[in-house]
């Protein structure tokens, strides 16, 4: 199987592509450095899977992966990650995404997925797994979104012109977010919702 590799920590990148080249019946045709160079390799070298980091410079592996889906490209997309966030699986799910690995697995443990992807299956680490089963999401989509404008400075006036809404209504959806984040404030229910990777 043809692989492209898209990492933007150099090293990781170059150990990633030397290790999948011992594999028989891996070959990395093209490494990338950022989401941009990642979706110009899958686009001109066709490759059966692209490998993506989660959070790279100008586009993230998110990014590419939802571009690449609005394409109906039938590359398969799989995600390497340090990050055990709700949300991004959640994100990566929707965009056609078929695996999702953490980035210290090891390589035998990266070839088997890679194959079980090839063949038409998916592939999501234990690890991962497990966290991401306990953690849902509890904001609906409207407060997402409030809460997403909130944290780009935006007033409650301001989002609710965005969002047609009252600005009593936005205030609500900001308290019940409050409240169901535990958060002591606003600004405090950003922070959480971001760490979680709820506002993506």
């Amino acid at each position: 199987m043809k692989v492209v590799i898209a990492e933007d920590q150099g090293m990781l990148r170059g150990a990633l592509s030397a290790l999948l080249d011992l594999e028989d019946d891996i070959e990395v045709i093209g490494q990338a450095e950022n989401g941009e160079q990642a979706l110009a390799l899958v686009l001109s070298l066709s490759p059966d899977i692209c490998l993506l980091d989660i959070e790279m410079p100008l586009l993230s592996g998110l990014d590419v992966a939802e571009r690449l889906f609005s394409l109906k490209h039938p590359c398969k997309v799989v995600i390497l990650t340090t990050f055990s966030r709700a949300g991004y699986f959640q994100r990566a799910m929707r965009s056609g995404v078929c695996g999702f690995l953490l980035k210290d697995s090891p390589i035998d443990e990266l070839g088997a997925a890679l194959r079980k992807v090839n063949a038409g299956g998916r592939a999501v680490s234990a690890e991962l797994a497990v966290s991401l089963w306990e953690a849902g999401n509890p904001l609906t989509e409207r407060e997402q979104e409030v809460l997403r404008y909130a944290s780009e400075g935006l007033s409650a006036r301001e989002i609710a012109a965005r969002v047609h809404l009252t600005a009593g209504t936005v205030r609500n959806y900001m308290s019940e977010s409050i409240r169901k984040l535990e958060a002591k404030n606003r600004i405090d229910a950003i922070s959480i919702a971001t760490h979680k990777g709820w506002l993506t």
